[in-house]
């Protein structure tokens, strides 16, 4: 019986449940941990105040280093591009939707204006790269910090608190939740630069556990893999986790060539890069290049 570590909201028991049924196709039977980490525990500061990187993960890690569970899911763009010693991300899922949405109340909606909000709206955000990349496009906006999971967050919205917001498409698709009442704007991740790996999955394993990862390798999807690992070691080049202001997307066209779309705050210069290649090696390199020259 395989022992899956997960966080304990709603999209993460719903990746957990995913991965379940993923192992059941192939004839492994497993079981949830519940793990809370420090990015569930806090809730009243936005990610800039949190100490290190791994708000979501580190706890959930520590548990696979005792051998307390054998594998962990995440929602890979919550993890760091470095893995703690003695773990190894052993494989990836699909890719959902890698887009983010803004989700606006109806008061507040106007047509005309970019993202469909009145001028000097309230939005909400914690993303640092959500942040820069809409000061960019509506300077206008006034942003505020929100937290909790996704039904939490819409809740706010409805409320009043926030006159719109920020999810992933992924989670909220996911979730199959009632926007009915709510303004869908859904912006395209070649403009709007989403967070490296978002909509992606990733099981990460001790890097000693031969029999889980072998089950493992065979969930595994290379050609995502492909493309996230170009997203996150741009990532990691730059030297950032969830605090940098960097949205990097990479995708594949029928012809096998790589495309890169990314967007960063260096310094308070918002600055935008595409790229394309026949290959992706190498190309993570030019592409924090361009952002830096």
């Amino acid at each position: 019986m395989l022992r899956i570590g997960t966080r304990g909201s709603k999209l993460a028991l719903w990746q957990a449940e995913y991965t379940r049924t993923e192992l059941a196709k192939i004839g492994v039977e497993s079981e949830l941990i519940i793990i809370k980490t420090q990015g569930d525990l806090i809730q009243h500061l936005s990610f800039e105040k949190m100490e290190g990187k791994g708000f979501f993960t580190k706890e959930i890690e520590d548990a696979l280093l005792r051998g307390d569970v054998d594998v962990a899911v995440h929602s890979m763009k919550d993890l760091p591009t470095s893995q703690p010693d003695g773990l190894a991300i052993t494989a990836v899922s699909y890719r959902d939707n890698p887009a983010d949405w803004i989700l606006v109340r109806p008061e507040a909606v106007v047509e005309g204006e970019i993202f469909k909000f009145k001028q000097g709206a309230v939005v909400g955000t914690s993303a640092a790269r959500r942040k820069a990349q809409l000061a960019h496009f509506r300077p206008d906006a006034v942003l505020k910090d929100i937290r909790g999971n996704v039904p939490t967050r819409l809740e706010k919205l409805r409320n009043g608190d926030f006159d719109a917001i920020f999810l992933a498409a992924a989670g909220v698709s996911r979730l199959e939740l009632d926007l009915s009442d709510l303004y869908l704007v859904e912006l395209n991740p070649k403009e709007f630069a989403p967070a490296p790996a978002q909509g992606v999955l990733a099981w990460q394993t001790n890097r000693e556990d031969v029999a889980t990862r072998t089950i493992f390798k065979k969930l595994h999807q290379p050609e995502i893999a492909a493309r996230t690992n170009v997203e996150r070691r741009v990532l990691q080049l730059m030297d950032g986790g969830c605090q940098l202001p960097l949205g990097v997307y990479c995708e594949r066209d029928t012809a096998g060539n790589y495309h890169v779309f990314a967007a960063c705050d260096i310094e308070g210069q918002m600055r935008h890069c595409r790229l394309s290649s026949s290959t992706h090696a190498g190309l993570a390199e030019r592409v924090v290049s361009a952002l830096k020259s």
